[in-house]
C-alpha cells in the first residue's frame, strides 16, 4: 500500500494537533490545580507555597474556638492550644498548632487570612520545660512566654 505525500502530511498534522492539545491541556490542568497564597484550599487558606509550588501550609480559616480553663473565650494555655488544633477537622485529620517557622509564615501573610488578630499566638515550639515560643501578630515578634499563659491558637496543614 503507497501513501501519498498528502496523505502523510495529513496523517503527520492530525498526530501533531492531537500531541499540542495534549500537552496544553495538561499544562492547563496543572496550573489551575496549583494553589496560590490566599486561595480556599484542603479546608483552610493557602499561606506559604515553596519553592517547587507544590507543596505549602495551609491555615485554618478562623482562630480555634474555646478556651483552656480560666482562661477568656479564645485563649488557650500551651497544652490546651496544642489539644484544640489537632481536634479542628474541617474535613481533615492533620491539623496541628504550627511550629515557630510555621507561625512566622503565617504572620508575614496574615492578610490572607480572615480574622487574623492582633495579639499573641502560640506555637509548637518549646523553649524549654516551662515555656514554648508564640509570635505577636500586632508587631511580629516572636517570643517566649509560660506555658500557662493564655494566647490564640490557629491550627495548619501541609500540602
Amino acid at each position: 500500500m503507497k501513501i501519498t505525500t498528502k496523505a502523510a502530511f495529513t496523517r503527520f498534522l492530525i498526530i501533531f494537533l492531537l500531541t499540542s492539545l495534549s500537552a496544553m491541556s495538561a499544562t492547563a490542568l496543572s496550573s489551575a490545580a496549583t494553589p496560590k497564597i490566599g486561595d480556599s484550599y484542603g479546608g483552610g487558606v493557602v499561606v506559604y507555597i515553596d519553592s517547587t509550588g507544590q507543596h505549602g501550609l495551609i491555615a485554618a480559616k478562623t482562630d480555634m474556638p474555646g478556651h483552656s480553663y480560666q482562661k477568656e473565650e479564645g485563649f488557650f494555655n500551651w497544652y490546651g492550644a496544642k489539644d484544640a488544633a489537632t481536634a479542628f477537622v474541617e474535613g481533615f485529620s492533620d491539623w496541628v498548632l504550627p511550629n515557630r517557622e510555621q507561625l512566622n509564615k503565617l504572620y508575614i501573610n496574615r492578610s490572607a487570612v480572615a480574622g487574623m488578630a492582633s495579639t499573641v499566638y502560640w506555637s509548637s515550639s518549646e523553649g524549654d520545660a516551662e515555656n514554648a515560643w508564640a509570635e505577636n501578630f500586632a508587631s511580629g515578634e516572636q517570643l517566649v512566654g509560660k506555658k500557662t499563659n493564655g494566647s490564640h491558637v490557629r491550627a495548619v496543614r501541609l500540602f
